[in-house]
């Protein structure tokens, strides 16, 4: 379980764009629209399948990092923010970053405040690692 108080922000719960939850119908996600913070995606097995992450906006990096671990295709949707260290690791593990025409409005109807884009991390990054 999550402890109140380890995402406190309030940019850190928003439900995904139905048109994106469609697209990744099916995958496993560690992370979903959870407004009482129930479940701790961190702290859970990831089965050996795809992944999407829609990870808490204020502190992606250790989704990130759990997902560049990830032995299968992982995608997550983030803010469209190159600037960031969580970015850069995206990059080094080779992450392909499909930018998001227009601003998502999270099943709000307002749009957000920032840009979004997915990030890619394709199975086959794995191959020749021993």
């Amino acid at each position: 379980m999550l402890r109140r108080g380890r995402y406190p922000n309030a940019s850190d719960n928003f439900k995904t764009d139905k048109w994106i939850q469609e697209l990744f119908d099916g995958w496993f996600d560690p992370c979903p629209y959870n407004p009482d913070w129930e479940i701790d995606g961190l702290e859970i097995e990831w089965p050996n399948m795809p992944v999407f992450i829609n990870p808490p906006y204020s502190n992606p990096t250790p989704f990130i990092q759990r997902a560049i671990e990830h032995p299968h295709t992982v995608v997550l949707l983030l803010k469209h923010d190159s600037s960031t260290r969580w970015f850069r690791l995206l990059h080094e593990a080779g992450a392909k970053f499909l930018l998001v025409s227009g601003r998502l409005k999270h099943q709000t109807g307002a749009a957000a405040s920032f840009p979004s884009l997915l990030a890619v991390l394709s199975k086959d990054r794995h191959e020749g690692e021993e």
